[in-house]
């Protein structure tokens, strides 16, 4: 299905996440995040970038290996994305919801 995402046609799922990493852009970021109400920072886009580098490596995502990646830690995770942070932040990221996820 398509979205209209910061003005660029984008392939998403039926929950809204990204299908093609290679459509994401800052833009599309910034205005995904804007709908949770997340004003992006330097903090913010690290986590992004290392969800990407995880996605494109075929790693497997967790609340707990975001906290022993060295980017961010737990609690600072969900000060960062609440209400979900690892749904919102992959959203935000381009990247398919984790399986862990649920």
């Amino acid at each position: 299905m398509e979205k209209i995402i910061a003005g660029k046609t984008v392939e998403v799922n039926e929950e809204g996440y990204m299908l093609n990493l290679n459509e994401w852009n800052k833009e599309i970021a910034n205005e995904l995040a804007a709908e949770h109400e997340i004003a992006m920072n330097d903090e913010h886009w690290k986590v992004i970038d290392f969800l990407q580098d995880q996605h494109r490596n075929e790693v497997p995502l967790s609340i707990r290996k975001i906290g022993k990646s060295g980017v961010v830690d737990i609690k600072k995770f969900y000060a960062l994305f609440p209400n979900g942070p690892l749904k919102i932040s992959s959203k935000i990221a381009g990247i398919t919801k984790p399986v862990s996820c649920i």
